[in-house]
């Protein structure tokens, strides 16, 4: 009985000895592993985050585009209007107002105006959080709006 324990006994330590220099004479590639999935998840988190500012920035920038065209198709020629009926825009007082608009918000962008129909182009920068850490210090963002003018209500919309 003395015997068969020894031999267990022998094949368990030469086993753990096997597995105790496999553990040691890693060298590092437990390290190599975690220093590249903690570059994926940083990489995934920041586009995840700034990828999550740039799309608010591009709704704000969107709406300040909007507020502009409309603050734009306001400028109709009244004396035009009244005499005839006819809402017609001022393109010169369309633009300036439109433009106005955009200084008071802090945007800047276009203003073209054809016809009756006011368009503003908003273009900004969202500065990154931790995509500047590889290099991609900000993302440009870019928001469009039109309007034109109306005469009354012409339906409900709901």
């Amino acid at each position: 009985m003395t015997r068969e324990r020894h031999a267990r006994h022998g094949r368990w330590s030469r086993w753990w000895c096997a597995r105790l220099r496999w553990w040691r004479a890693e060298e590092g590639r437990v390290t190599a592993f975690v220093v590249v999935l903690t570059t994926g998840i940083l990489a995934l988190t920041g586009l995840t985050l700034d990828g999550g500012l740039a799309l608010a920035a591009k709704v704000r920038a969107g709406g300040q585009a909007e507020a502009a065209a409309r603050a734009g198709a306001q400028a109709i020629d009244l004396a035009a209007y009244r005499a005839t009926g006819i809402v017609r825009l001022m393109p010169g007082q369309a633009v300036a107002s439109a433009q106005a608009h955009l200084a008071a918000e802090g945007a800047t962008g276009t203003v073209t105006v054809s016809g009756d129909t006011v368009t503003v182009t908003v273009t900004a920068s969202q500065p990154t959080q931790l995509l500047g850490l590889v290099g991609i210090g900000s993302l440009r963002v870019h928001g469009r709006g039109s309007a034109h003018p109306q005469r009354g209500m012409t339906s409900i919309n709901p």
